[in-house]
């Protein structure tokens, strides 16, 4: 009995337990993180002296200069070792965290490099904890809101993916308990704590909301290398703009053997500016889903709907399109649909509105294709010019002007898909609400916003062809 004691003090001794204690800054994980910046330098890395840690960015916790950087200036790099990446070696508790990997799907990524970050979390040893240390102790992204504040974010395909995200961390639980129920704690890869769906959806937050992808060293056929997820300690500090003053840089081989990843200024960065990179050209619901925050007026998001016959016909004749042109197509209508992806026997039938095109062009051509029904006219442009907005009324103005009005009709119904109005949200938002519900509201905000811009854009063009129109008939 003594002995058993001995034991599981000796490896307490060894373990961080996944349990987070109040602290006077409970955002980060630890009481008194260490300090980052002295860990990259002691490491061999660089810091510029004039970039700092801030508490008090427009985002939370970010970087700031405390001084004018000119343009091309060299503001991090990172040695080889430091970023943290999913490497496997031989060790029993490598092959098992390999093994739990392998269960990941491909689509959750960030579970996977996830799994290396629970188990470096738990060991006491871990030469990350200066940087793990410095990670935030809760996420805002949607996997961990209250049920209620889920249910009103009022998008299904976010909806979809959130109760999916919550069942496979539900499940994923059951799994690595099965599998390491009679592991020996010395083999165990999280040094023998119980992982359940908290501690699994924290670390694949950490990794979504601070991961970038890097080329590894293994070489795919036609000598590309593959993209290698990793956290950059410091580095994911930079908060997101899609006016970025700052961008990655991945050293290739031999240009500085010490070097694997710098940061350097895009643009001049002026005193006190808080440094920006581009995380990408996303839309909002990745944005919320991955980072757990909302963009407004992002020329990115989208809405996504469902290529529906059914739908499509009742948006045409709510455009005053007298007979259904959607359920009852030609064979040639169907072969160009095929080609198109939205018939055939395997077909994507989600397409888009808004974006950087106010109209996806799979879409677009399809309502040109259908509401036109003349073979000869459509077969005088190839797909890529009818999926153009740029290309004005290749059908003639007419089709144009119910092309777009059927868009309008279809805006209409998504956006009567949606509980509340914009304005019954701001409403709300003005009451004040919890951090949860006030994303959430944004959220749905935003992609009511997106619906109504589109419609505005499309009426813009309607009363443009109409007046063309007009004038051509005088």
């Amino acid at each position: 009995m003594a002995t058993s004691k001995t034991a599981m003090a000796s490896l307490a001794a060894q373990i961080r337990p996944f349990t987070c204690l109040a602290a006077s800054q409970p955002s980060r994980l630890a009481p008194h993180p260490a300090d980052l910046v002295r860990w990259i330098k002691r490491e061999g890395g660089f810091v510029h002296h004039a970039v700092k840690l801030s508490q008090d960015t427009p985002f939370g916790i970010g970087l700031i200069s405390t001084e004018k950087i000119r343009e091309g200036t060299d503001l991090i790099a990172l040695p080889p070792h430091v970023p943290l990446r999913f490497e496997s070696d031989d060790a029993p508790s490598s092959s098992l965290l390999a093994a739990l990997a392998r269960r990941v799907p491909e689509e959750l990524w960030a579970m996977k490099l996830g799994l290396r970050l629970l188990q470096e979390r738990a060991n006491a040893d871990s030469f990350w904890w200066p940087y793990i240390s410095n990670l935030p102790e809760t996420y805002s992204v949607p996997i961990f809101f209250p049920g209620e504040d889920i249910k009103n974010l009022q998008y299904a395909p976010l909806l979809h993916q959130v109760n999916k995200r919550c069942r496979f961390l539900l499940e994923f639980e059951q799994e690595i308990r099965r599998i390491l129920e009679d592991v020996k704690a010395s083999d165990h890869p999280f040094s023998g704590q119980d992982v359940n769906a908290s501690a699994l959806g924290w670390t694949m937050s950490a990794v979504s909301t601070r991961a970038f992808r890097l080329h590894g060293n293994k070489k795919l056929q036609g000598g590309s290398s593959d993209d290698v997820p990793m956290m950059l300690p410091l580095i994911d500090m930079c908060n997101h703009s899609f006016k970025p003053n700052a961008r990655i840089v991945q050293e290739q081989n031999g240009a500085d053997s010490n070097t694997l990843v710098k940061v350097v200024a895009e643009a001049e960065v002026k005193e006190n500016d808080p440094l920006l990179l581009n995380y990408g050209c996303l839309s909002n619901d990745f944005f919320l889903l991955d980072y757990g925050f909302v963009i407004e007026s992002n020329p990115y998001d989208t809405i996504e709907l469902k290529y529906d016959e059914q739908l499509m016909d009742a948006a045409s004749m709510a455009a005053g399109i007298s007979s259904p042109k959607f359920s009852s197509t030609a064979p040639w209508q169907q072969q160009l649909l095929s080609q198109l992806s939205l018939a055939g026997e395997m077909p994507n039938l989600k397409v888009t509105i808004g974006g950087p095109e106010p109209v996806e062009g799979r879409l677009l051509a399809a309502i040109r294709i259908l509401l036109c029904g003349e073979l000869v006219e459509v077969e005088k442009h190839d797909l890529d010019t009818l999926q153009s907005i740029s290309a004005i009324a290749p059908l003639g103005i007419a089709n144009e002007i119910a092309v777009f009005r059927t868009v309008i009709a279809l805006c209409v119904i998504a956006l009567s898909h949606f509980p509340t109005k914009i304005m019954e949200d701001e409403a709300i938002l003005k009451q004040g609400v919890s951090d949860t519900a006030e994303l959430s509201i944004k959220y749905r905000i935003q992609k009511k916003s997106v619906i109504i811009d589109v419609m505005k854009d499309l009426t813009r063009r309607v009363k443009l062809l109409s007046s063309q129109e007009t004038s051509t008939a005088t």
